[in-house]
């Protein structure tokens, strides 16, 4: 499965009423971390079907960017049953970011 982008108006229904472990990443187009962890993200969304990928470009959703304290990207938050597990700042290899998945 590829990444999905995830909006203020799909978050609810896709991120709280999922019922696997959602991978938040917290990007945008003109960040350069953000386009070195976006390869990983995809590999991980297309080899692990028990977890959920979701994209958030935070210059389109500065309510969900706000709602989730980010400040700095790339951010990659893991949400299990709609509560926040694990949180990363910056680019991650991809053992580091199956480890918040473990989390």
């Amino acid at each position: 499965m590829s990444p999905v982008h995830i909006t203020k108006d799909n978050f609810d229904s896709l991120v709280l009423g999922s019922d696997k472990p959602v991978l938040l990443d917290f990007w945008a187009t003109w960040c350069g971390p953000c386009r070195m962890v976006a390869p990983i993200l995809e590999e991980l969304a297309a080899d692990r079907e028990d977890i959920l990928v979701g994209k958030i470009d935070v210059d389109k959703e500065m309510e969900l960017a706000m709602k989730f304290g980010v400040t700095n990207i790339p951010t990659l938050v893991v949400m299990k049953n709609g509560s926040i597990c694990a949180k990363s700042v910056g680019y991650q290899p991809r053992s580091s970011i199956e480890a918040l998945l473990d989390k």
